[in-house]
């Protein structure tokens, strides 16, 4: 569930979280699992740097809402991706995982997305500012997950 809570958040966040824990504990079950991928330390490299994209283009002015089509589906898709790398990690079925994330994923992007417009509206300050303070809280989260996993 934190999973689809952070790719709702950043796209990015849930399967950095997903890839950095398995690819520290590479689980059996997904040794045959075309999710076997999310195990690979050079995956886990690579959405890091992803992410350092995603945290640079959601200042700029031109970004679209995360609640467009296009933002939705893919945090969507982030969601699902991790719940099933982690589902079927644990012996669980994949496609519950996949369900979970992508649900979870969809209610995280419109509450992130509300509050953060409450928060923008309340106070007054810039929008990228409270943007910032979101990749932070989405870091410390992530970060957390991944040393207790």
């Amino acid at each position: 569930m934190g999973l689809g809570v952070l790719a709702g958040m950043r796209t990015t966040s849930a399967p950095i979280v997903a890839s950095q824990v398995l690819s520290r504990h590479p689980s059996k079950h997904l040794a045959a699992s075309p999710l076997r991928f999310m195990q690979s330390r050079n995956v886990a490299l690579g959405m890091k740097l992803l992410a350092l994209g995603e945290a640079v283009g959601d200042k700029l002015p031109k970004t679209p809402n995360r609640i467009a089509a296009g933002g939705l589906v893919g945090r969507c898709l982030a969601g699902s991706l991790a719940g099933a790398s982690i589902y079927k990690a644990t012996g669980n079925n994949a496609l519950v995982g996949a369900f979970l994330g992508a649900t979870v994923a969809l209610d995280s992007t419109f509450g992130s997305y509300y509050l953060r417009r409450f928060v923008v509206t309340k106070t007054d300050i810039f929008d990228p500012y409270i943007g910032a303070v979101e990749d932070a809280l989405v870091a410390a989260a992530g970060t957390v997950l991944i040393i207790t996993a």
